[in-house]
């Protein structure tokens, strides 16, 4: 029996409207599409659309307010993954902070470090300067800078009531204060500091003038106070111990013998130690000024240099002349419960500097190429070692920034002239491989 394709296939009446319609629905689509990349509302006359934040014109770069989101450092890596973090210690509130980052960031440093002479800036309790200080945190964050402050040298008004006659850095005579301090700096800059180190060679009475003299028990509780002070407001800040100055010997007042105005470092980390500084710290603090010695000579290798004038290596042996063996005492020290933090360290060449500091006679010897040389060798060795988490060098721009003086003790170290000019060391950071 025969019959019509209608009456053998009645759904296929049904769905050929359907296809139709559904076809129309995606002509219509399409051509809305194509409308609205061109037309619609965000498009440009033939440019993509921006993929990131376009930076912030420098005329616009103020500070954010407290209570607005401040931008943060475009790193690659969190503070948790980075292994290593290569750094420089910057006179930031002088000058022009935003070109002081700049130079900064064409070294390819991730970190920069700011001292903070409390003393200078609160002189009255509670009335804070904070302006510089704003600007370099800033400027820092612009340039995607991780900073590190170093808070040194508590006001007249906190200080004990004892000075001798060219009173220096003391700490305040309440230790609380200083904890204090560095939560009120950690609220003014959350989110946009990221290390803090807790005072700076507290065993020399020039930086702990104090009735009793240099105490590492005392300096224990500061830095236990300050720790607490510091976690409580932001955790993920690295807290880092107050260098210490190797200076490998031990001293006292002329005319107070008993008074200790300077400790061997050695002594001072090991009663650091006792007093268990290391729970109440992320990083132990480092300082190491190379002398006229390569970073990779320890203190009793067979190195010689029969031209060198500084002949304190060779007449008086000892750990504290060297880089390397400074930095692998300490280590063995904390027995590596704790990373060191190399706050400073650099080498000193006065060469077309016209003169050198008194007492920096070393200077003398470094030419500006051996300077590059030990300085890239330096940061390459720390990352090699593993036990170093931090390394600032020693430093940018004082040269220039502290009055073009020969006599500047700052002056030698810098990788900066007196004129602002590169130095050769600052070709070679910026060459220098940072894995």
């Amino acid at each position: 029996m025969s019959q019509n394709l209608n009456e053998r296939y009645p759904v296929g009446r049904q769905r050929f409207p359907l296809a139709v319609l559904a076809w129309l629905l995606i002509l219509f689509l399409g051509i809305f599409c194509v409308w609205w990349g061109f037309f619609g509302p965000g498009a440009s006359d033939g440019e993509p659309a921006p993929t990131e934040t376009p930076p912030v014109p420098e005329d616009q770069a103020v500070l954010p307010t407290e209570t607005e989101a401040a931008p943060l450092p475009q790193a690659t890596t969190s503070l948790d993954e980075e292994v290593f973090g290569y750094g420089i210690q910057v006179h930031g509130v002088v000058g022009d902070p935003a070109y002081t980052m700049s130079q900064v960031q064409s070294l390819g440093l991730g970190w920069v470090k700011q001292q903070v002479r409390w003393h200078d800036f609160e002189l009255s309790p509670g009335e804070m300067d904070w302006s510089g200080f704003d600007a370099v945190v800033n400027e820092a964050n612009l340039h995607g800078l991780r900073v590190m402050f170093s808070v040194v040298d508590a006001p007249a008004w906190a200080r004990p009531s004892f000075f001798d006659d060219t009173p220096e850095g003391a700490p305040p005579e309440d230790l609380s204060l200083t904890a204090d301090f560095l939560g009120r700096l950690v609220d003014r800059y959350q989110g946009r500091i990221h290390a803090i180190e807790v005072w700076n060679e507290q065993n020399l009475a020039r930086e702990w003038d104090t009735a009793e003299g240099v105490n590492a028990e005392q300096y224990v509780e500061m830095l236990r106070l300050s720790y607490q002070a510091i976690k409580s407001r932001d955790p993920n800040i690295i807290v880092i111990s107050g260098a210490l100055s190797p200076v490998g010997f031990t001293g006292t007042d002329a005319n107070n013998p008993s008074r200790i105005t300077v400790v061997n470092d050695r002594e001072y980390l090991q009663a650091m130690v006792a007093g268990g500084f290391l729970s109440y710290c992320d990083c132990v603090g480092t300082h190491h000024n190379g002398y006229n010695i390569p970073p990779d000579v320890r203190w009793d290798d067979p190195y010689v240099d029969d031209s060198a004038i500084f002949r304190g290596f060779w007449d008086n042996p000892d750990i504290s002349w060297t880089f390397r063996s400074t930095l692998e005492f300490y280590n063995d020290t904390v027995s590596s419960m704790k990373p060191l933090c190399v706050t400073e360290f650099g080498w000193a060449s006065s060469e077309g500097q016209g003169g050198f500091p008194p007492g920096f006679e070393f200077a003398q010897d470094n030419t500006l190429q051996e300077q590059a040389d030990f300085i890239v060798q330096g940061y390459q060795l720390m990352r090699e070692w593993g036990f170093v988490r931090l390394a600032f060098l020693w430093n940018l721009d004082f040269a220039q920034k502290g009055g073009a003086n020969p006599q500047d003790p700052n002056a030698p170290y810098s990788i900066l002239s007196f004129t602002g000019a590169a130095r050769p060391a600052y070709g070679a950071i910026g060459e220098m491989e940072k894995p």
